[in-house]
Formats: structure tokens, C-alpha cells, sequence
């Protein structure tokens, strides 16, 4: 078993699924973010979810399933685009067991369960990360890529570099249960 990641409870809030946000990340319209419950948002990680659509009342959403972390200095935004001369942002949806390494920018449209994305790695827009997939530190996904089901991408830009075995699964699910609940408050 590995040692607890020991967290200053002044610094993080609970919520009443479990979530734990720590005071030092910067939640822009948190009435537009939704966490699916257990999921850990590291310090200085930053989520957008004040981006809106043209015109008045259309917010865009983010949602993130159950068993994440958002690492610390993480960015994320929706994807936009300009359409006939009008700017829009697009919701970004996140499944359950995703791990977002440190300093990475996500620009997602969708990434799937089970999916692992390394530190410093930027997800370009629009980009469609499927089930057990995973993203090596420092890779640069270009915008609009799919990346398929157990496939590991690597590189500036992220390319393709080989299947992932059929086991990734459970190995991401019990390496994030493991985290949320290694994630523990110190004393004070």
C-alpha cells in the first residue's frame, strides 16, 4: 500500500459527494461545472465554466464523472469556435477515473472513462479521447484529434505509439480509488 497524500484541510473544501476542492483553484461559474462525486481539483488548477455562447443565459458546461483529479496548475476551458462570424463555446464532458496530470491545458470536447493525461500536455481543441486511452507527459495533442479507445499518444505533435492492454480498465480504476482514498486531511 502506498503512503497517504496528506492534504492541509484548511485548504480544501468538501462537498457533501466527496469532492474535495482545494481553496487555491480558481472555479469561474461554478453553477456550470458539475462533479460527478469523489473527484479531487487540485491547488491552482483552473476551470472554466464561466465561457459562454452568444447571447444571454447560454452557458456552457463542464462536467466531470466520478473518481477525477484535475492536477495542480491545470487549465480548463471549453472548446470554441467561430461559426459565420459568431464565437461559441461548446460543453466539455469528462467521464469517470480520468486523471489530468499537473500544468496540463484541456480544451476537450469529450474525453472518456478510465483515461489517463499526463503533466504538461496540452489537449487541443475539440479533441475526442476515447475509453482507456492515455496521453505520455509533454504531448501536444493538435486540435480536432481523435484519439481511439487503448491507445497511448506521445509527443509534440501527439502521435499514435501502441495499444494499451485490455487490462487498462481496471488498472486506471483502482489506481484512481486508490488516490481519492490515499487523499487524506492532515491533523490540523
Amino acid at each position: 500500500m502506498e503512503p497517504p497524500i496528506i492534504y492541509s484541510k484548511a485548504e480544501f473544501i468538501e462537498t457533501d459527494t466527496g469532492n474535495k476542492v482545494s481553496r487555491r483553484a480558481t472555479i469561474a461559474g461554478p453553477q456550470n461545472i458539475i462533479l460527478g462525486g469523489k473527484t479531487i481539483i487540485s491547488s491552482g488548477a483552473i476551470i472554466r465554466g464561466d465561457l459562454r455562447r452568444t447571447g444571454p443565459g447560454h452557458a456552457v458546461v463542464i462536467s466531470l464523472g466520478r473518481y477525477c483529479l484535475v492536477g495542480e496548475g491545470c487549465v480548463m476551458r471549453p472548446p470554441y469556435k467561430t461559426y459565420r462570424g459568431n464565437f461559441n463555446y461548446y460543453p466539455m464532458k469528462i467521464g469517470d477515473h480520468v486523471h489530468i496530470g499537473a500544468n496540463s491545458v484541456v480544451e476537450a470536447a469529450t474525453i472518456g472513462n478510465h483515461v489517463e493525461i499526463g503533466k504538461n500536455c496540452v489537449i487541443g481543441k475539440f479533441t475526442i479521447i476515447k475509453d482507456c486511452a492515455k496521453i505520455a507527459d509533454n504531448t501536444i495533442v493538435p486540435p480536432n484529434t481523435v484519439i481511439p479507445a487503448l491507445a497511448l499518444f506521445s509527443g509534440s505533435p501527439g502521435r499514435f505509439v501502441e495499444d494499451l492492454p485490455e487490462s487498462t480498465q481496471e488498472m486506471v480504476e483502482a489506481q484512481t480509488k486508490q488516490y481519492y482514498t490515499r487523499f487524506q486531511p492532515s491533523e490540523r
